[in-house]
Order: structure tokens, then sequence, then C-alpha cells
């Protein structure tokens, strides 16, 4: 259980004024210590800080291992003894502050404490989410657009201003507002960090702050180490992972013996892979040369832009399969497509794709030994043993899955490139065989192919086909197939769709829907499952989706859904402009991450960009339209939401469905 004597933390910095503040969690109560030129509570949080490290304490905050803490420990040791003035502390926290903000990636890296420098315990509910990690970046901000709170407030002034006492004073209200959207977030996080106790408390290793892909690298080294593989150095008292570095990756040499085809097209593509000689793994598959694909022309979409082939790809009875070094994608696109009685809808995946080719085909981190293939088939097994829902399965599913990628970071004692690639290529060469044993049966049209599988249409009385080829393919690549069957797929392209399952006896039926379709995996208050909920994505207009799938799946009218929807929330929106713009609504400025609604009586909302200082007109501000043509009424503070404009809402949703039906009709017609 997360302990009740944890306390919310957060700090603010300006050239004149340090607050650092804490919530208790248990008591609801709040602890502020000012260091200003009105004030200086220095004496106070000292001793403050020294009961908590002496106490069964932890600070949560968010981003704090990042910025918080290091201001607060540096102001520790910098002023442990001595009789500084309020003004002198926040002067050196503040250009701490800065110091951190603008520092590179590697020098924040340097920049951390540690657990075991620690004065007190932190918990980081930025590092725990993997914000941290630049797809994912999240901010405060947005969570609390996101977790639909009563008020979404930036920072009230400019970090680099002095502050008035008046102004002080609206820092420290502003301060308490971060605290309680902060102990928001932790209950939202709770099973997150149970999790992570439980972890700890039986490895005897603190996995508190570890985000869910570093939780199952960190274990899969425990168990190579107890294996007896070497995975760091350790020389100067500093640790330096061991890694393979290679001049020169032959594709040649990587593929398996058994990759082979029949169609001319996935020859093509194998004969030009195994030309390939690189360096580097990024672009392998991006942005190539029309020169090099002269082979592959009359297989290959030549389309180039700036004189480059977007990325590798062939034609294969008219469906694109693209390759890349995250996998394999391709799709029909802009239709629906429905099984009946005398078709089926079924996708067919690999299981843990990237563990189960390094295991069956013994291909492993050449610094790692085999030992490491060894680990990697007794996590698999191990995971099997264990209940779904339990920690143990949880974290052997992120030990499973967290390798692959570390593989190809030059930080990581996984590192060694030419496993990366030998793992993505066989892959997806291996799925293109599995494809060309599908398309051998009469009448089956493939409809996707992604990373780790393949969905087809065929005929009934071809399944039994369709499965015996799957056998022959398991048989050739050791890896297993898992099916499922849809009733109807609504196809926009390949990462926007929404698939409605065959439903099981006495189960509800289940939809997966993805990208533009998406909203099931965002917040609401009655969400059926917290812990997957995706925190880092766009909750804007949750309304248009939900109407969306509700036309697609239920046949309801979507202008009617719109007009008739209740919940305020989800017809908001989130705006956000950088540091160096201002966000104008008419003639008021509004906070640059604003929450708002398309209305009928508001105003044209714009984002006054920076001028570009390389353009012809280096002093010209940038004015760039929020929904041209339509007016926004900001929401930061929650009230009553009065003449929405529908008609914006509803155009947004035909936007989603309308290619699906002009999709159709054009194959009808076809």
């Amino acid at each position: 259980m997360t302990q009740m004597n944890d306390l919310i933390n957060d700090c603010e910095t300006y050239p004149n004024c340090l607050l650092i503040s804490f919530l208790q969690i248990s008591s609801g109560k709040t602890l502020v210590f000012e260091m200003s030129s009105r004030k200086n509570d220095w004496e106070k949080f000292k001793l403050f800080a020294r009961n908590c490290s002496n106490g069964f304490i932890r600070w949560v905050g968010f981003n704090n291992y990042y910025f918080d803490y290091p201001v607060i420990h540096e102001m520790l040791q910098k002023f442990k003894t001595g009789n500084p003035t309020g003004e002198q502390i926040a002067k050196a926290a503040h250009q701490k502050a800065q110091m951190l903000i603008q520092s590179q990636k590697d020098e924040k890296f340097t920049q951390i404490i540690w657990d075991n420098n620690q004065l007190v315990p932190q918990i980081d509910l930025f590092r725990i989410h993997h914000f941290d990690n630049v797809a994912r970046s999240t901010s405060l901000k947005v969570l609390e657009f996101n977790m639909r709170s009563e008020t979404v407030e930036d920072l009230p002034f400019d970090y680099r201003k002095v502050l008035s006492n008046d102004e002080m004073t609206i820092l420290v209200n502003y301060n308490g507002h971060d605290l309680r959207e902060t102990l928001k977030f932790y209950h939202r996080s709770k099973e997150m960090i149970e999790f992570r106790e439980k972890l700890s408390a039986k490895y005897e290793r603190n996995f508190l702050n570890h985000n869910d892909t570093k939780i199952g690298k960190d274990y899969f080294i425990m168990e190579l180490e107890k294996a007896g593989v070497k995975c760091y150095n350790f020389d100067d008292g500093s640790r330096a992972p061991n890694q393979t570095k290679r001049p020169v990756i032959k594709i040649r040499d990587i593929i398996f013996p058994y990759v082979q085809f029949q169609r001319p097209e996935f020859n093509a593509v194998l004969a030009w892979l195994k030309r390939q000689e690189i360096n580097q793994t990024k672009g392998v598959f991006t942005e190539l040369d029309e020169d090099g694909l002269r082979d592959l022309a009359q297989y290959t979409n030549m389309k180039t832009t700036k004189g480059k082939i977007k990325n590798l790809n062939c034609i294969v009875d008219g469906f694109q399969y693209d390759f890349g070094t995250g996998g394999i994608h391709g799709s029909i696109d802009s239709t629906i497509i429905e099984e009946d009685d005398e078709w089926a809808i079924i996708d067919y995946d690999v299981t843990s794709l990237y563990p189960s080719i390094a295991i069956v085909n013994e291909v492993y981190p050449k610094h790692l030994t085999k030992k490491f293939c060894q680990v990697y088939a007794q996590l698999k097994a191990d995971r099997i043993s264990y209940k779904k829902g339990t920690p143990e399965n949880a974290m052997l599913k992120l030990a499973l899955n967290g390798v692959y990628g570390d593989s190809n970071n030059q930080y990581s004692c996984f590192y060694d490139p030419q496993y990366t690639m030998t793992i993505t290529i066989n892959g997806q060469l291996m799925l293109c065989m599995l494809a060309e044993r599908f398309m051998a049966v009469e009448d089956l049209r493939i409809i996707q192919i992604n990373t780790d599988g393949i969905t087809v249409k065929v005929r009934r009385s071809k399944i039994d086909e369709v499965e015996a080829q799957c056998k022959e393919w398991m048989k050739i690549t050791r890896l297993d197939l898992e099916r499922a069957d849809y009733a109807r797929m609504f196809i926009r392209d390949v990462n926007n769709y929404v698939g409605q399952y065959v439903a099981k006896e006495g189960e509800k039926q289940k939809i997966k829907s993805k990208g533009a379709y998406e909203w099931e995996s965002l917040y609401r208050p009655d969400h059926p499952e917290p812990a997957s909920i995706t925190w880092h994505k766009n909750h804007s207009a949750m309304v248009v989706p939900m109407a969306v799938q509700a036309h697609l799946i239920e046949r309801k009218d979507i202008e009617s859904f719109i007009r008739s929807h209740k919940d305020p929330f989800d017809f908001m929106l989130r705006v956000k402009a950088p540091k160096s713009a201002r966000l104008m609504c008419g003639d008021q400025q509004i906070q640059n991450t604003s929450r708002y609604y398309v209305s009928t009586d508001g105003h044209q909302m714009v984002k006054i960009m920076a001028p570009l200082t390389r353009s012809k007109n280096p002093d010209r501000e940038r004015p760039m339209k929020v929904h041209d043509g339509f007016k926004s009424t900001p929401m930061n503070k929650m009230g009553e939401v009065k003449n929405i404009d529908y008609s914006w809402y509803i155009e947004e949703a035909y936007k989603l469905v309308r290619p699906l039906y002009d999709g159709m009709l054009s194959e009808m017609c076809t």
C-alpha cells in the first residue's frame, strides 16, 4: 500500500522569491516555506527537511527528479550554515533552476540526485509515467485538462520577473493549485505506485521511480547477472555498460536462411536488402535515393519528395507493404468491411514477436553471449506460470518487451545495433512470408499488416486452408500465432480505424479504436480501467470520436448524438502556445495552455507566434488562427457552458465518417 505520510511537494523559483510547498496526503494540510524579499522561512525549512529525512516520509512531485529536488538539494548544501537572506536564497535557486531548464538532455542526467544521495526519498510521477520520453512529454497543465480539473492554471508570471509583494501572494495561491493537481494525479497513479512498491520489497531494489520499460530492463539485467553475464564495467568508481559497437552491418549476413519467397515483388525487396551495408540504424528504410531502387521500380510506389522515395515499399496484388525500422505496415484505405455468412474477417498476431524471434533463432547482443537467449526463454516461461494481473506477470511482460528498443540505445548495456536490425528486418520479412501464404488462398484479401500481425478477409469455406497455412508458417519460423475475429472494421488508414470484434458467448462485444477514432483509452470519471488511461494523448473534443463510434457501431445519428450530449467536458479542447508566443481570444490575452470550446458567441482565437529571425521580415510576428472562421470561448475555470457551436463538432465527426463511406461506395462502383 502507498504510504499515508507521503507529502506532495512543489516549488516555484523567481529571481526574488522561492516557494517550497507541501501537501499532506492524509490530512490535506498545506505547508508553505517562502524565501523572498519579503519573508525568510529558511531555518524553518531546514528543520522540516531534517525531520523528514529522519522519519518514514517520501516527497512526491511532478518532474521533481529533474527540477524541484535538485534545486532544493543544492540550496540545502549551499546554505547549510550561515545566515542568508530570503532574497539571496531565492536568487541562487532561480539561477540553479535556469541552468536545469536550459541544460541539454545529457547535462540534465548529470544533475539528478540519485536515490542513495537524497536527503528525503522521492517519488516522481513524471518519471513513473515515462513523460521524460520526448514522444510522451506531458506537462502538469496538460494533465489538468486531461483530468477534467475545475481549473487549468498556467504560470501567472514570466519566470524572469522580479515579483511584487502582491504578485508573490498570487504565486502562493498558484503553487497551492499545483499541489492539489499533483495530488489528484497521485491518486490516479496509485496502482502504478503500489506495483512498484511490491516489486521493490520482493527484489530488495528501488523500482519506485522506474517507468514500465525501465522496470523490465532492470529486471532482465538482474537475471543476466545471476546467470554470470557481465553487463557493466566498474572503473574508477564509475559504471560503464558493456556494449557491442558495429562499424558496419552487412544485411545479407543477418537474414535467416529460411526467409524465402515465391512472389517477385518480395524477392526484389529481399535482394535490395541483401545489397545493403549500413553503419547506422536510422533512416535505413526512409528517404531513399530513387536510383538505388531501380530494380524495385516495377513493384514499388516510386512517389518522391524532394528527389527521395519516402520509404522502402512494394506493391503486391494492389496492396502496398511499407517497411520501416519500427516494423512493417500496410492497410487498405477509406472503407468499411463486414463479416457475413459467406465471409470472415480474421486477425492473426504473432505472440511476443520480437522476444520470440530472439529466443528461437538464438539472436543476442554479442557481448551478452548465448546466455541472453537462455534468460529470455526462462522469463517467457516464468510469465506463463503467473496469473494475469499479478505483479510478477506484469513485470515479466515488461522484461520481455523492454529489451529490443534498448538494443539500439547507445547508453544501454543491451546495445548492439546488429541485434536490433536482425530482429526488425527478419520480423518484417517473416510477416511477408505469411502474407504470401495467405495470398495463395483463393479470393483471400489482405486487409492490414502491422508490426506483429496480419488481418485478412476470407471465405468461410477457405478458413481451414488459411489455418493450414498458419501451421506451416509456424513450423518454419517456430513462432506462434493468435487468432481474433472481427465482425466489422471501419478503416481510414493503417493508423486510424475502428474494429468491432465478434462477441464471444457471455461476453460484451469488444471495440478496438485507433488514432483519430480513439476515445475509450482516454480519461472519463467512470473509466473502467484507470491504469490503462493514455495520459500523454490529447483528450480534446472527445464527443467527436464518441459520436462517430456510436454511429458506426450502433447506427446512431451523429447530429442527434452531439446535440443531446450532456457532459460539457467532452466538448472541451486544449490549445498550447510556446512560451515565446501569445495566445489571444479576440482582444484578450489568455494563458498559453488553455481549455476552451467552440461557441457561437465567442471570439476568434489566434496564436501570435514570435518572428522567424531568418525570414525576410525578422521583426514581424506571425498570427496563426485556431479553427479559422469559428469562435471560441475560454473555459480555464469551469463554469456554465452555453452556446456551443454544434456545427463545428458535427462537421469534425463527419470528417471521420465521410472517407469510410466514400471509399466503400467507390469500391462498390469499381
